[in-house]
């Protein structure tokens, strides 16, 4: 059992994860042209927060993670509520090659600190969006490592200007980013911090087509 199965039957009832997802969805709205005829991807969805901010947006949305706790409340969350256009995927892209589809839209939210590969991952994303197709990833500006403490093997954040130069190197164009949230975390007995979270869009081009 890894950290985010223990974390999972409790993560809904923490206030700052929806107060969170919720100003990263607004963000999102803000930037990426959402309609009723577009098909999501979230990668690394935990329990679905997010998803079900967005979902009365999108045609449907695949809701993608690895933790089997948080695969199996996603999955009662969806059928509880009655949502058509939710699924629930349980599948490690990591490590895998996902075949069952592409989106026109892409997005996580403090995922890719968690990822050791992180060109791999975006060219994963970029293979997996249709042409067209946008990408929205939230995380954390670069910290000293207080956010998770002693013994986290992930990345401390990212610097946005370096994360754009490598999603651009992917095949990525309109890159973008802007500060989106700050967080504020207890990271000790005594002590609460503030962490700020950036969320960088962009779009996967047109194809050409040769006449």
């Amino acid at each position: 059992m890894n950290e985010f199965d223990i974390k999972a039957l409790t993560w809904d009832q923490n206030p700052m994860i929806w107060n969170r997802a919720n100003a990263i969805a607004k963000e999102i709205r803000n930037n990426v042209p959402l309609n009723k005829n577009m098909t999501a991807l979230e990668f690394g969805a935990g329990t679905g927060v997010t998803s079900f901010i967005l979902k009365d947006l999108l045609k449907e949305i695949t809701l993608m993670d690895n933790s089997a706790e948080m695969f199996r409340i996603m999955q009662e969350k969806i059928k509880d509520s009655g949502v058509k256009n939710l699924k629930a995927v349980d599948f490690n892209l990591e490590t895998g090659i996902y075949e069952d589809g592409t989106f026109d839209f892409l997005f996580n939210q403090m995922v890719l600190h968690h990822i050791t590969d992180i060109p791999g991952i975006i060219k994963k994303f970029y293979s997996l969006l249709n042409p067209g197709g946008y990408l929205a990833l939230a995380d954390l500006y670069p910290e000293d490592g207080s956010f998770h403490g002693d013994g986290f093997t992930g990345h401390k954040g990212f610097d946005p200007e370096e994360m754009s130069k490598l999603v651009f190197a992917q095949g990525f164009s309109d890159v973008s980013y802007r500060k989106c949230y700050t967080m504020n975390k207890q990271i000790s007995d005594s002590v609460n911090k503030q962490f700020d979270i950036f969320l960088l869009t962009a779009r996967r081009p047109l194809e050409q087509v040769n006449i």
